[in-house]
């Protein structure tokens, strides 16, 4: 049984920083890509960061960039998303994804694996 499963997340002050992870296990990952994806209540889900399979590539969304970064573990098992400088708007519930060949990234529709993500909350 595959299983993507985030941890990390909880409330914070604005300028303070979180770090996400997500633990993967059930098949091998290779050859797929792990984003970060967060929905805001009242709002649709948005791409946050991507990493490629190999690890050397990444993306970011503009909101984010300069603030979170990605990153993966050789054994392409463990994901995570520190953030730092986080910003009342980040305020939302945090998943992972994987996904192998998609023409989008940023596009949670085509994601193939998704964890039930975890709730990150930052007060003002």
């Amino acid at each position: 049984q595959v299983q993507l499963v985030e941890s990390g997340g909880g409330m914070v002050q604005a300028g303070g920083s979180l770090r996400l992870s997500c633990a993967a296990s059930g098949r091998t990952f290779s050859g797929y890509a792990m984003a970060w994806f967060r929905q805001a209540p009242g709002k649709e889900r948005e791409f946050v960061a991507a990493i490629g399979w190999s690890g050397t590539s990444t993306l970011y969304a503009d909101s984010v960039k300069g603030r979170f970064t990605i990153s993966g573990d050789n054994a392409k098992t463990t994901w995570n998303l520190q953030m730092d400088n986080l910003k009342p708007e980040d305020t939302a519930v945090y998943y992972c994804a994987a996904a192998r060949n998609v023409p989008t990234i940023t596009d949670y529709r085509g994601m193939h694996y998704w964890g039930k993500g975890t709730r990150v909350t930052v007060s003002s």
